[in-house]
């Protein structure tokens, strides 16, 4: 049996941090204060990815389906592999086609003094006949936890150890609190991957959920080259076509067409470098067993994967990025 915990928190406070994501390190390090050594040693973290807790529907490849209400407001049912991954799509195909999705890849900024941080809440606008002129949304933030195999009995975390954690920059001062609102644990061996015993093996493709570490100047750390399972060549093509929004600038990339980005891992007062392939993109898979290959995507692959880098998502080709306004879906 492998376990994974999925974690809501909504986001109580100004926040002061990476505008993508919150990277797994700040929360592995907040959760880390709570925890005994044990606990400490064995623990994985995921990015947390930020979800507006806004009206929704389950996306086609949900094991559900029809309107669900607020759905960013809560974790929704798991029974399926593509079930974990409703808020983890950065198409947000689960927003109703009335709400703003671009507005929601964005946040609202406050300043507090000096300090320029992101806001809890966004405010729209309302039509002029309406009894308040604004709404507002508030953010949530979705992670998940893993632990390593011989002590997966330290999941699930607590709700004492969960709730109210801080993560960003400015802790001190109240940034960053995260409040707990929805828990669960998933049985990864337990889901259906239909989806992905229909085709053969190379009519997979893989979207980067979140940045493949290739060198960290962190002691200890190994460089990774860029995996022999991925087809690098259908993210080239893609640009070369035009058919990958942003990507018109080709800096950062190398002859494989994939985009990279620096980034810093923080480890007590010190920063280091770290050179990862960015995470958004779309590759070819070129293995042989795309299930056994979904479940090493949610647990991570690489160095820092123990602090959310290398998540990825097995995906058949035909499902698109991003559907269009009206579009099927």
């Amino acid at each position: 049996m492998t376990v994974v915990q999925q974690v809501l928190f909504e986001l109580d406070g100004s926040y002061l941090g990476h505008p993508y994501f919150v990277t797994g390190n700040a929360l592995f390090n907040s959760i880390a204060r709570r925890v005994d050594g044990r606990t400490r040693r064995a623990l994985h973290v995921s990015h947390g990815v930020f979800v507006p807790g806004e009206y929704g529907e389950y996306p086609a490849a949900h094991s559900e389906s029809g309107y669900a209400g607020k759905l960013g407001q809560s974790l929704p049912p798991v029974e399926t592999y593509d079930d974990l991954f409703v808020f983890r799509d950065a198409a947000q195909r689960w927003l109703l086609e009335s709400r703003p999705r671009d507005a929601h890849n964005t946040h609202d900024i406050e300043r507090h003094g000096d300090r320029v941080a992101f806001a809890p809440k966004c405010f729209f606008g309302r039509p002029a006949e309406t009894r308040n002129s604004k709404r507002s949304v508030q953010w949530f933030v979705h992670c998940y936890l893993h632990a390593d195999r011989a002590t997966d009995d330290v999941l699930p975390l607590s709700e004492d150890v969960l709730d109210g954690v801080r993560v960003g920059g400015a802790r001190n001062y109240g940034f960053g609190e995260l409040s707990l609102v929805d828990s669960q644990v998933v049985d990864l061996d337990a889901l259906d991957y239909g989806r992905l015993t229909d085709g053969e093996s190379g009519a997979y493709v893989l979207e980067l959920v979140s940045p493949y570490v290739l060198a960290s100047e962190c002691p200890g750390a190994d460089d990774q080259s860029v995996p022999w399972w991925w087809d690098a060549k259908m993210e080239s093509s893609m640009i070369e076509a035009g058919s990958v929004p942003g990507t018109g600038a080709t800096g950062g990339r190398r002859d494989d067409g994939l985009r990279r980005r620096d980034t810093q891992l923080v480890d007590g007062g010190e920063a280091y470098r770290v050179e990862t392939v960015d995470h958004g993109q779309v590759v070819g898979y070129a293995g042989s067993d795309p299930v056994a290959t979904a479940r090493n995507g949610v647990l991570r692959v690489g160095t820092h994967a123990k602090y959310g880098f290398g998540e990825f998502r097995v995906q058949p080709p035909g499902d698109r990025r991003v559907e269009p306004v009206g579009g099927d879906r």
